[in-house]
């Protein structure tokens, strides 16, 4: 399959051996799938990795898994929804990057009356383990970027949610809306990408003018995910696409992989240079 061929959105990149794994949801159902490469431009046909039990407790959405190798063990982060439960993020794992993968954490480790998505693991310095994830606008308006400490088998959350900041607090979003009701700003995609001197640097997702998919980046100067984020770094891309994550290739080069366009059945990934050029990050033209 060419990377053209493959419609995806929130695509996740992992790299082991030389082989690229590109995780996507299953259409259909609800499992996750992956598609295997070593160019990033042809991929084999996509392995199901994970298809949830008769008894899962979610029913829909599945969105945007991703997978991070912690401690010799492969976990995927996923959000799931039911009619009788709020969406939230499934933690999933397995032995090997193309699964089998099973369920890991007792439901949602986000909280269970917020409706969450897109949990992304960050483990800092010390080595602890935290899941960064949305707190859907659809609830709060104000969409929030939030954090929680998970246990050390990342099973479950160990502390209160701890809010990092709001959509609003970057000039570019603009609100969008469904309903009198449903209104407000994105925020989605989170990935964290930590600076050769501690700098981390958040890659988050919202809508901006004329409901343009923008891909956003938050500042944290002392290397603290509870520490004070700020929005003053341009957006890293503005032609309709976001949801993104960095990534090294094969040559040690960093990599930005994200959908575009933000259009039903149109999504293919999308791969670009990126650099950290001592005040943000940007692509390499």
């Amino acid at each position: 399959m060419k990377r053209l061929d493959i419609r995806i959105r929130d695509p996740f990149i992992y790299l082991e051996d030389g082989t690229y794994y590109m995780y996507a949801r299953c259409d259909n159902d609800m499992g996750v799938k992956v598609y295997k490469s070593r160019d990033l431009e042809n991929f084999d046909e996509p392995i199901v990795c994970f298809n949830a039990p008769a008894d899962f407790w979610a029913t829909r959405d599945n969105w945007a898994p991703e997978m991070h190798k912690y401690n010799g063990k492969y976990y995927i982060f996923i959000s799931y929804k039911s009619e009788t439960a709020c969406r939230g993020t499934q933690i999933l794992m397995a032995d090997s990057p193309e699964g089998p993968f099973r369920i890991h954490s007792d439901g949602p480790v986000t909280p269970r009356d917020w409706e969450c998505l897109d949990g992304t693991l960050y483990v800092d310095k010390n080595g602890t383990p935290y899941m960064i994830f949305c707190h859907e606008w659809l609830q709060v308006n104000n969409g929030e970027m939030c954090c929680v400490e998970l246990s050390k088998d990342l099973s479950k959350a160990v502390s209160e949610p701890h809010i990092m900041f709001r959509a609003g607090d970057n000039p570019l979003p603009r609100e969008i809306r469904f309903s009198d009701k449903h209104h407000g700003m994105v925020t989605d995609g989170c990935f964290i990408y930590r600076t050769d001197s501690d700098r981390l640097i958040m890659i988050w997702a919202s809508v901006g003018e004329n409901d343009n998919y923008l891909e956003l980046q938050a500042i944290c100067d002392d290397g603290n995910i509870l520490g004070n984020w700020r929005h003053d770094a341009p957006a890293i891309f503005q032609k309709d696409g976001g949801h993104g994550m960095i990534f090294k290739d094969v040559d040690g080069k960093e990599k930005l992989v994200l959908h575009s366009p933000n259009h039903d059945k149109l999504e293919r990934a999308h791969f670009f240079d990126i650099r950290y050029n001592g005040e943000y990050l940007e692509i390499v033209k």
